[in-house]
C-alpha cells in the first residue's frame, strides 16, 4: 500500500483564490483593504522566512500587511505596547505576533501577549475569549493550523463524522483546538501526550491520526492502523547526514535535496508510514501552506465582522 498524498498546497491555493473577491468587495465598501499587522521581535532566521511568506501571501489576495519590527533587546512591555497601538488602529483588522519570542522575555510571554490582543483582531485565535468561544463551537476566529487541517480533510473527502480521531499533542496552539474542531465535526476524539501509556495501542485505533508533537519522525508504522488518514503537523529541520540517511531510502529525491541544501524539512511522521496509511499529508506541502491561507481567511473575516457585515451580504 502507498498512501494517497493530501495536497495542502493545492487546497491553500483554492482558499486564497476564494479570498480575493472578498477582499476586493471589502476594499470597495470600506475604502481600504483588510489590514494585518505583524509584530516580529529580533532576527530569528525561521521567523524571518515565515513573515516574508505571510507578507507576500497577504499582498497576493488583496490584503494590506505591515511588519512592525522590534529589536532583539526589546522587552515584553515593548511588545505589549505595540499590540495595544495596533488594537486601536482602525487600519488593522488582524494582529499577529510571530513566535517564538526571545527567551529572555520569560516562559509566560506569549500568553501575556494573547491576553492583550483585541479578540476581534485575534487572527491566530489564541486569546482566552476566542479559545472559550471555540470550545462552545461559536468562534469566528479559530487557530489557523487546526482550521487548515479541517479544511483539507473536508476538501479531500475524508469523513470526520463518526470517525475516531486521535491527536498526539496537547498544546494550546494546535493539539487542544485541533481536538475541539474535530469534535465539532462529530468525530470521537482522543488526545494523547507525553504521559500517555501504551501510545501505539491508542493511535492504532485512529481512523484519523494527527501528529503535532514537534519530534522528527516520531510516528512510525506501528502507530498507524492500515488505511488510516495521517495528518502531519510537524516541521522539523534535519541537518545531520546520518539521520537523513536513516530516514530516506537510497535514491530518494529528499537525499538529493539534502545534498544540495545541507538540510531537509521532515515532519513528525516517519516516511515509512506512507506504506501503511491510506492518506497522508506530506512535509513540506501538506499542512504548512494551509496555515498561511487560513491566517488570511481570518484576516478578511475579521475585517468583515468589524465592519458589521459578512461575506454573504
Amino acid at each position: 500500500m502507498s498512501a494517497r498524498l493530501l495536497d495542502g498546497a493545492r487546497v491553500a491555493a483554492s482558499i486564497r483564490e476564494q479570498l480575493r473577491p472578498r477582499a476586493e468587495v471589502f476594499a470597495a465598501r470600506a475604502g481600504r483593504p483588510p489590514g494585518l499587522g505583524i509584530v516580529l521581535v529580533g532576527t530569528h532566521a525561521a521567523s524571518e522566512i515565515y513573515v516574508r511568506n505571510k507578507l507576500k501571501a497577504a499582498s497576493d489576495v488583496g490584503c494590506r500587511a505591515e511588519l512592525f519590527r522590534l529589536p532583539e533587546r526589546a522587552t515584553l512591555a515593548d511588545v505589549l505596547d505595540t499590540v495595544r497601538r495596533l488594537n486601536i488602529d482602525e487600519a488593522f483588522d488582524g494582529i499577529l505576533v510571530q513566535d517564538p519570542l526571545p527567551s529572555a522575555m520569560g516562559s509566560g510571554a506569549s500568553q501575556a501577549v494573547f491576553d492583550v490582543i483585541d479578540p476581534a483582531k485575534d487572527v491566530d485565535g489564541f486569546t482566552p475569549i476566542n479559545a472559550g468561544l471555540l470550545s462552545q463551537g461559536r468562534s469566528v476566529l479559530a487557530p489557523c493550523t487546526p482550521s487548515g487541517v479541517i479544511a483539507l480533510l473536508q476538501r479531500e473527502g475524508i469523513a470526520m463524522s463518526g470517525s475516531h480521531a486521535v491527536v498526539i499533542g496537547r498544546s494550546d496552539i494546535v493539539g487542544k483546538p485541533m481536538a475541539m474542531l474535530l469534535l465539532h465535526q462529530h468525530a470521537t476524539v482522543t488526545i494523547c501526550h507525553s504521559r500517555t501509556r501504551d501510545l501505539p495501542a491508542l493511535t492504532r485505533q485512529a481512523d484519523i491520526l494527527v501528529a503535532a508533537v514537534g519530534r522528527t519522525a516520531f510516528v512510525r508504522p506501528e502507530h498507524v492502523k492500515p488505511g488510516a488518514t495521517v495528518v502531519d503537523v510537524g516541521i522539523n529541520r534535519v541537518t545531520d547526514s546520518g539521520e537523513v540517511a536513516a530516514l530516506f531510502p537510497e535514491g530518494s529525491p529528499r537525499l538529493a535535496d539534502f545534498a544540495r541544501r545541507g538540510s531537509v524539512v521532515v515532519g513528525d511522521v516517519h516516511p515509512a508510514v506512507a506504506e501503511v496509511a491510506g492518506a497522508l499529508t506530506p512535509v513540506p506541502g501538506g499542512v504548512g501552506p494551509l496555515t498561511i491561507a487560513l491566517l488570511l481567511q481570518n484576516t478578511v473575516t475579521a475585517a468583515e465582522a468589524r465592519a458589521g457585515w459578512s461575506a454573504s451580504r
